[in-house]
């Protein structure tokens, strides 16, 4: 199993990181929490890998953190969390904001992330509230910027996470005029913020 990569950030996205080791190129998953806090391409990056395993498919999932990584790996012990949901998960809210969510069961604040629904919501707060207890919570480190523009990184971000692309980029639009255009991350959680009230959850892709 893979477990850790180091190599040359040969493109990045999103949710996918293309890591070049030795001239082979890895593709790895990775939360929007990873993704902001990368360096520029072509610099040296080491991501700690969560190798996941089926009969139809190899993944890799990316974290710059073994906190982050562990807290992937909890939510996947959680029923009806699979890969792709912990991950959409961790992007959808900070390990900050998703530990007291959970432990205080606030059902509510969990089902504005795009992909949970009330049942998930449920199953998460009940199976994973005790493993948290020994979780601390951290401050959260400033996101940097990319050279394409918070804005647009952000409007990628939701697209990515399951939203119509006009409808993301109105909640961005929306949200740049409380937060700013400073902190990718700041941005990102007041658009998910615009896109979860009601008139912004039927925007969604596909709904």
């Amino acid at each position: 199993m893979i477990g850790q990569l180091r190599g040359r950030l040969a493109d990045k996205r999103p949710n996918q990181v293309l890591v070049d080791v030795g001239g082979v190129g890895y593709l790895v998953q990775v939360p929007l929490s990873t993704y902001a806090a990368l360096g520029e391409l072509h610099t040296e990056v080491t991501l700690l890998i969560h190798t996941h395993v089926r009969e139809d498919a190899f993944s890799l999932y990316g974290f710059l953190s073994s906190r982050e990584k562990h807290f992937f790996e909890m939510l996947l012990s959680a029923s009806g969390v699979g890969p792709s949901l912990a991950l959409k998960i961790l992007s959808g809210m900070s390990v900050e904001e998703l530990v007291p969510a959970i432990r205080g069961g606030d059902l509510a604040r969990l089902t504005r992330i795009p992909g949970v629904g009330r049942k998930t919501a449920e199953r998460m707060v009940v199976e994973l509230k005790d493993k948290l207890e020994s979780v601390a919570i951290e401050a959260a480190k400033p996101a940097a910027a990319s050279p394409a523009g918070v804005e647009a990184d952000v409007v990628s971000a939701l697209v990515n996470l399951g939203y119509d692309g006009r409808a993301a980029e109105n909640a961005v639009s929306e949200a740049k005029q409380e937060v700013g255009t400073g902190s990718f991350e700041k941005l990102l959680r007041a658009s998910l913020q615009s896109l979860s009230t009601p008139q912004g959850r039927s925007t969604r892709a596909g709904a």
